[in-house]
């Protein structure tokens, strides 16, 4: 754990740092006392090294600052070190479809006055992911995701002119990965079917049908158990919607997908209500 650091050469730098006094005649100890005070001081002054690099290696590392991002700062911090590393490296992918994730949720989360123009750069690098590598999900998913919600932000009929990239990208990503996170891509579909008027194509017997069939990769996702519960509340069918909004809240927290959870959590309880 601390091999990154210089070994401690001798006894008289580790006792000047903590402020130790080497001298037994003078400081009345006796040499074991002393060397253990050194010991103890030097330890010390190691572990207080490598937690700072620690907690400097997280500062910098956006992966980590992600994970953390219900505190939206941080997923703000995230997004400008991918978008610093994209802006060195144009064809890193990696930076462009964790950008575009980032974007997503500031665009979903943050302050309401930012939201609109994080969904708008989710989208471009979105589909500058997408054109990295076409046959990566990454690109096309979150180009997706922050393309619906920017629809959503425009209202019907601005928000209408969206519906056909956003379902091309989706059944883009079932081409190249249906399994992709947990069947997110049915996931979506199905709201997008739930969310398109039928005159356009929208239809909510298919946004059921891709919601359970999302349901088959992970059964307790609280995103598709919220989303079926909305689709069947709109059709009429409130036992079942009550019984959707209830797997939710049962459903466990997903270390990975906690922030979502939590918050699909929060609005089946509102909705129960």
């Amino acid at each position: 754990m601390f091999a990154s650091y210089p070994p401690v050469r001798n006894r008289s730098a580790c006792s000047t740092r903590a402020g130790v006094r080497a001298n037994p005649s003078r400081s009345g100890s006796s040499p074991s006392s002393i060397r253990s005070r050194l010991i103890r001081s030097c330890i010390l002054v190691l572990y207080i090294a490598a937690f700072s690099s620690l907690v400097q290696a997280q500062a910098d590392d956006p992966d980590a600052l992600y994970r953390q991002r219900e505190d939206v700062a941080k997923a703000q911090r995230a997004a400008d070190i991918w978008s610093s590393r994209l802006a060195a490296n144009p064809r890193d992918f990696e930076s462009a479809w964790k950008l575009a994730r980032a974007e997503y949720w500031i665009g979903t989360q943050g302050p309401m006055a930012e939201r609109r123009a994080a969904r708008e750069r989710g989208t471009d690098v979105g589909r500058t992911a997408s054109m990295l590598e076409p046959m990566r999900p990454e690109g096309h998913f979150w180009m997706a995701a922050s393309m619906g919600a920017l629809a959503e932000s425009y209202g019907l009929r601005q928000g209408l002119k969206y519906r056909g990239p956003i379902k091309d990208a989706l059944e883009q990503v079932l081409m190249i990965d249906p399994a992709f996170q947990n069947g997110s891509a049915d996931r979506a579909l199905g709201r997008w079917y739930f969310k398109v008027p039928g005159l356009f194509g929208g239809s909510k017997t298919k946004s059921v049908e891709h919601l359970r069939k999302s349901l088959t990769y992970n059964p307790n996702s609280t995103a598709s158990h919220y989303f079926l519960a909305e689709t069947l509340l709109d059709m009429k069918s409130t036992a079942e919607a009550r019984e959707e909004l209830q797997k939710v809240l049962d459903a466990p927290i997903d270390p990975e997908w906690a922030a979502e959870d939590r918050d699909f959590k929060r609005k089946a309880q509102n909705l129960l209500k």
